[in-house]
């Protein structure tokens, strides 16, 4: 029981992720029935399946709330802002109820007795204005209504002969079933095996049912929606009742059996072959012609074909996987990759064709078997961007702000572990967005603006990376207050020369902050600090833009996958490096007599262009180079090129991330390290942070050659270009 109390609990999740964008949508479009439906085929499938598991507490309460969407959906109750956030805190407090059985602990019973009373409080009184008794929504409707809405269906319920193993009573199901409306089962018995091949732990017995009801196919769907993927339901809707004609015939009882699968066509027609068919008949009488007789049958064919067809796919298969047991394949693969380079390796040196053949074969397979196991990791980040409709809409409310958060991009897919812990930078953006960047709606209307505001959420693939977008059109940063409180709080210099970009970049110091009085949503200094360290520890980067009245957008650049990468493998004197192969443009190489210029100016030529150049023999501070000649890595991030001096060039390579130990874990320009197939640990460089040191010098490790660079900006750096260009 406890297992299927937690496959409950993680559909019931799901599932009020689903009623909170329903709710949300519906808040915009209060008259749309479909999203009406959907709330309350939820509510509904919450209680139902709640009730089975044994969650009595959340059954009740949803009840609660189904009545109040029943009474919606027959259009006797409007749908307004207050019952949205009545609606929304339900959800709310169902979440909790959640978390709490599963930590034995209890939610506080007076909230929950509140919001019942104010779910009870919006239900009519028992008479109409008329002083007529007005219909509750357990009351059964009058003849009229269900004269003009009453269907018939037939169903067929087929257990999996392990249902009982799983904990589930098919009985309960019936029950439920015979809830909706007028209902007749029948047992089916003959699968039951004789005495000495029954197994009590087995299930044998499947039902035909025939229901007659007004609440939908939906309603149907929904008793068995937990069952789905271990059971075999089929509906079918057989007759309809709409007051004024039966707009489905009654079929024969051949037609009855045939269709149930009780009885096949041949039988029938053997049955029957001592008569001669309707066609034939119309055909000797002459009423119609043999051709118009066989291209009837041909139409017959065609839809009894589309029939079966449309059956046999109508159910996909689908598995929950322990995230657990995920993330221990992912390791296991990754040591398999190790393992296929250590045997590429030895198959170079041994150069024996059948060992080289086998190989290249295990290389093929292990690079499949790769690809396929990050796929099953990789989830659409909409999933992440519906969470934040939700807080827009608390947050802008609290603040007297009109937001509306437009996304795009939804179904651009990142590793889940990216996704997991991308949900908390997302969210210090956002509120700082809707608090410091968008105005007031008197203050947008006086600029010219709408009084409406907007954040946008936009994800695309860039290369092998995802850049995410946040955008907003309110007033923008002002480089001036940002410089003269970072003076303030002694971040910078007062005399510091700063771009305006590096400015910008202040905001993401730790203890920073613009807001001139601390309020529940921003004002202490803490937030955009702890976004920029997330997305750096995701081995990823973070720019930012602003246009004065126009608005700010921030983008985040994160890697598709933080377990297996291609690499691009160098060798600096005895060690490995590898740069992410994502990053590298080209390689060139350097001749003897242009290294002495190069070095001493940080700056070389590359067909005619200047691209910085960084040492990392240097940078690591190895002793002096061995070779005449120097191989040069061309490298790209955040679109600045750079050049980076290496002894050699190995080649692409398979990288499986390893995590270095803590006291190596802030070395400037390094993210990681793997293990080749000797044995050998090569690092993993981070391209942005060795541009970062390199090119701007923030940090006190990039000494040297970097360091000089930056200090001979300028009439030094011009002379660089023109000594590199000749």
């Amino acid at each position: 029981m406890i297992q299927q109390q937690r496959a409950y609990r993680e559909e019931a999740f799901e599932l009020l992720g689903e009623l909170e964008n329903a709710l949300l949508e519906l808040e915009e479009i209060p008259d749309n029935e479909d999203l009406i439906g959907r709330v309350f085929r939820v509510m509904h499938t919450i209680k139902g399946s709640g009730a089975m598991f044994g969650f009595d507490d959340i059954a009740a309460f949803t009840h609660e709330v189904e009545t109040v969407y029943d009474l919606v959906r027959d259009g006797n109750l409007p749908v307004t802002k207050d019952l949205i956030d009545l609606s929304l805190a339900a959800r709310d407090l169902i979440s909790e109820m959640l978390n709490a059985s599963e930590a034995d602990d209890t939610v506080d019973a007076e909230k929950v007795e509140t919001i019942v009373a104010s779910f009870q409080a919006l239900l009519p009184s028992a008479t109409d204005p008329a002083g007529q008794p007005r219909p509750r929504s357990d009351d059964p409707p009058d003849d009229a209504q269900t004269q003009q809405r009453l269907v018939t269906y037939r169903i067929r319920f087929q257990p999996s002969r392990e249902i009982f193993q799983y904990g589930t009573n098919p009985i309960l199901l019936l029950d439920e079933l015979s809830a909706l409306g007028e209902c007749h089962i029948m047992a089916n018995t003959g699968p039951v095996p004789v005495l000495d091949r029954f197994c009590a732990a087995d299930c044998y017995v499947f039902w035909d049912i025939v229901l007659t009801t007004d609440k939908g196919r939906e309603a149907i769907d929904d008793v068995f929606v937990f069952v789905d993927d271990s059971c075999r339901v089929t509906v079918q809707e057989i007759y309809r009742e709409d007051g004024e004609a039966d707009t489905m015939a009654v079929k024969k009882l051949g037609e009855i059996l045939v269709e149930r699968g009780d009885l096949s066509p041949q039988d029938v027609e053997r049955t029957l072959k001592g008569q001669k068919r309707i066609g034939e008949l119309l055909a000797e009488s002459g009423i119609v012609s043999a051709d118009s007789v066989a291209s009837a049958l041909v139409e017959q064919a065609h839809i009894r074909k589309m029939q079966q067809k449309r059956q046999e796919t109508a159910a996909t298969a689908t598995l929950r996987v322990d995230a657990g047991k995920l993330d221990a394949l992912v390791d296991l693969v990754g040591e398999l990759v190790t393992v296929q380079a250590r045997l590429s390796q030895r198959a170079d040196v041994v150069r024996d064709g059948d060992m080289l053949l086998i190989a290249e074969e295990v290389e093929r397979l292990v690079a499949e078997l790769r690809d396929n196991t990050m796929g099953i990791r990789m989830r659409p980040i909409g999933s992440t961007f519906s969470k934040f409709k939700r807080l827009v809409r608390d947050l802008s409310d609290s603040l007297g702000k009109d937001v509306a958060l437009v996304t795009e991009g939804g179904e651009t897919e990142l590793d889940k572990t990216v996704i997991e812990q991308l949900n908390d930078p997302l969210v210090h953006i956002i509120r700082n967005s809707i608090d410091h960047g968008i105005e007031s709606p008197a203050v947008r209307t006086r600029a010219g603006k709408s009084a409406q505001g907007t954040v946008r959420l936009v994800a695309a693939h860039v290369g092998a990376n995802v850049e995410i977008r946040i955008e907003d059109d309110g007033a923008g940063l002002d480089a001036a207050v940002i410089r003269n409180k970072a003076v303030e709080k002694g971040i910078i210099a007062a005399d510091a020369d700063l771009g305006r970009e590096e400015i910008f970049h202040l905001i993401f110091a730790p203890g920073f902050s613009t807001a001139q009085t601390v309020t529940g949503v921003s004002g202490r200094g803490v937030g955009m600090d702890v976004v920029k360290k997330s997305i750096e520890n995701l081995r990823g980067g973070i720019d930012i833009g602003s246009a004065p009245g126009q608005g700010t957008t921030i983008v985040l650049k994160l890697p598709l996958t933080l377990a297996i990468i291609d690499g691009f493998m160098v060798r600096i004197d005895d060690g490995y490096f590898v740069f992410p192969l994502a990053a590298v443009e080209e390689c060139v190489e350097l001749p003897r007599e242009e290294m002495a210029l190069v070095r001493r100016r940080n700056m070389m030529n590359i067909r005619g262009g200047v691209v910085p150049y960084l040492s990392l023999r240097r940078f690591f501070g190895m002793a002096q180079p061995r070779s005449v000649k120097e191989r040069i890595v061309v490298a790209e991030s955040g679109g600045q090129r750079v050049g980076f001096g290496v002894d050699a060039i190995i080649g692409q390579h398979q990288t499986v991330i390893k995590s270095l130990g803590s006291c190596y874990r802030n070395i400037d320009g390094i993210s990681g390290g793997t293990i080749l197939g000797d044995g050998t640990v090569a690092l993993i460089l981070d391209v942005a942070r060795l541009m970062d040191c390199g090119e701007r010098s923030v940090n006190p490790r990039c000494s040297g050659s970097a360091r000089d660079s930056r200090a001979e900006n300028g009439s030094s750096e011009v002379a660089a270009v023109d000594g590199a260009s000749a």
